[in-house]
């Protein structure tokens, strides 16, 4: 089988998520500094963009910045911070010209003032676009996520709008930072390590793990149609036993 090739139609996972891992490694491999791999980062998110929209993704989360990222360096983080602000500005027209709507997922408080500004205007330029959906999680964790998302619920019990009982796995998950989009299908996580890093915790329950040994920026077109081919290989039982998974696909 040629897993470069896309998958099958009715096989490709409505939602993907990718920790992308590895590009202060990728760098200093290169003897650069490690803002050097985070900036040939983007080309690897413009590559796997493309071969998603191509096989009809709906949605695609990159975990671009944790709430644990703040403890590096701040001279990293710094420059983490002027490529995000940059790549905004300089890639909300790409997005717009191929119909993909664009949000930001996380707490956005801790961001200087004017990225927030550039947030805000980069998702309203896009929030008409329905070919796909781009999100970006920065400053995000899925403890946090789910952490907000139980506060939200406990202030409707308080205004007596909700009563304890009435809140259900169902209910709490809408109040995600993802609630009304599709749960993730296949989630990817480059550069050899094999853990989620408090990403999606509570979405990634039921994903397909992929795990690629290589660096962010080298994971490129043939990388991504590689992982949605694995995935098209899978058969996903949600606890059901591969007999019953059969069956229902033969009614």
């Amino acid at each position: 089988m040629d897993k470069t090739k896309l998958a099958a139609p009715g096989s490709v996972p409505r939602h993907v998520a990718i920790i992308m891992d590895g590009n202060n490694r990728w760098a200093k491999k290169r003897l650069l500094p490690g803002v050097a791999g985070h900036k040939a980062g983007v080309d690897a998110v413009r590559a796997v963009i493309e071969v998603c929209a191509e096989a009809k993704v709906e949605v695609l989360t990159l975990f671009a910045f944790s709430s644990e990222n703040w403890q590096r360096p701040a001279e990293e983080v710094g420059a983490l911070m002027e490529l995000f602000f940059t790549a905004l500005r300089r890639e909300t027209k790409r997005l717009n010209e191929n119909g993909i709507s664009l949000r930001i997922i996380g707490d956005r408080s801790r961001f200087h003032p004017e990225l927030q500004a550039a947030i805000r205007e980069a998702e309203q330029r896009t929030a008409e676009n329905s070919r796909f959906v781009l999100q970006i999680a920065a400053n995000y964790g899925g403890q946090w996520d789910i952490a907000q998302a139980a506060q939200r619920l406990a202030r409707e019990v308080q205004a007596g709008h909700l009563r304890p009982e009435d809140i259900t796995p169902e209910l709490l998950q809408t109040c995600l930072a993802t609630g009304d989009l599709p749960l993730p299908d296949l989630c990817i996580r480059t550069g050899g390590e094999h853990r989620i890093s408090n990403f999606l915790l509570w979405q990634l329950a039921y994903a397909e793990l992929y795990f690629s040994d290589l660096f962010w920026p080298d994971f490129k077109h043939d990388a991504m149609r590689t992982a949605l081919a694995d995935f098209a290989s899978r058969q996903r039982r949600f606890g059901k036993t591969s007999e019953q998974v059969e069956a229902g696909a033969r009614a």
